[in-house]
């Protein structure tokens, strides 16, 4: 088990870097960048007293892209790893900043989409294992074909236009009601955890396919092991097979 979790770690640090470098070398390979726009807006104001070529010199050198692709990415990367990400062009501050901002709500909405997804996936993938072949196996894995093949952004505009605009059970947008400030605090708990129902509906609907096809496929393999039969051939009852057998095995990488 140590040396899976090592390898796991190892292969994550691994995609990270190279993904990071992939996309950092096609960001600044691109033929024009967001910094000659900024030093365009800045040198047509009439306070500056810099021209255009003097901004674009600035802005590269605050951004370390007057820098080779892989310089520049080793001195981004040192950034990174200290937590320092440069200043959001669009907002004006720091980057760390508007994480502070959205971090904890995302974690929350992330950590109940999980438990969630737990609660859901491992039942019904067991289900489709046990039902294997009929038409409860087929309806779960269409559904949790569909939740693997979506894209985010597209569920997430249907839920919102069928729940938010056309029924009106859920807000559009926003963490609070108009009336959050007057709420008690266990109200403005609800008021929250109403404005979150959408955001993690999505995210589990999503999330929910692949764990499910892992779950079945795990127990159909575990279920045709000879100490299951073997259970069977005891007389243990169907459930004692499924919960105290085959399933803890599935839960082993």
């Amino acid at each position: 088990m140590r040396n899976f979790i090592l390898r796991r770690v190892f292969l994550g640090i691994f995609i990270i870097f190279f993904g990071a470098l992939l996309v950092y070398t096609v960001i600044r390979s691109l033929p024009t960048s967001y910094v000659e726009t900024i030093a365009r807006q800045r040198a047509s104001n009439p306070l500056s007293t810099k021209s255009y070529q003097e901004w674009l010199d600035q802005l590269n050198e605050v951004y370390g892209l007057n820098k080779g692709i892989v310089p520049g990415f080793i001195d981004w990367g040192k950034n990174a790893v200290r937590g320092n990400f440069g200043e959001s062009w669009h907002y004006g501050v720091p980057v760390t900043e508007k994480f502070n901002d959205v971090i904890g709500i995302s974690l929350v909405v992330n950590a109940i989409t999980f438990f969630v997804q737990i609660l859901i996936a491992i039942p019904l993938g067991i289900m489709a294992a046990r039902k294997q072949y009929s038409v409860t196996d087929y309806a779960i894995t269409i559904f949790a074909l569909m939740g693997i093949s979506l894209p985010t952004f597209f569920l997430a505009t249907v839920l919102k236009y069928v729940f938010s605009i056309q029924l009106g059970w859920f807000p559009l947008y926003g963490l609070t009601g108009r009336f959050h400030t007057t709420m008690t605090p266990i109200m403005q708990l609800l008021d929250k955890g109403y404005h979150m129902v959408l955001p993690i509906l999505t995210l589990m609907m999503l999330s929910v396919g692949g764990l499910m096809r892992y779950t079945r496929t795990n127990m159909l393999e575990v279920l045709n092991s000879d100490y299951i039969r073997t259970a069977r051939a005891k007389g243990l009852p169907e459930s004692v097979v499924i919960n105290k057998h085959a399933f803890r095995n599935t839960l082993i990488p």
